[in-house]
């Protein structure tokens, strides 16, 4: 899509690079990349996030793999004593 575009718009897309070289004060040759970039971001359809088009079988796997990326973590834990209701409030 993007090569078709390019193809029927090829003397506006100089004209654009040279336009961008000359205010820019950088070489077409540093332009052109830049300036496909952005065409393709414009022109060519863009992906639907992940959110919009997950089953709820893919989100069960995304969610225990970013839990599974947590375990990896030595995390000290506390032990059920320091966390008891006892421990917490003290004696009233």
């Amino acid at each position: 899509m993007l090569h078709d575009f390019q193809q029927s718009h090829q003397q506006d897309i100089q004209t654009i690079t040279q336009v961008l070289a000359k205010i820019t004060n950088r070489t077409p040759a540093q332009i052109k990349p830049l300036l496909d970039a952005m065409l393709k971001r414009l022109i060519e359809p863009q992906q639907r996030p992940f959110y919009e088009t997950a089953t709820p079988t893919q989100w069960s796997i995304v969610f225990q793999e970013w839990v599974d990326s947590h375990r990896t973590l030595n995390l000290l834990t506390l032990s059920d004593e320091a966390i008891s209701r006892e421990s917490i409030y003290g004696d009233k």
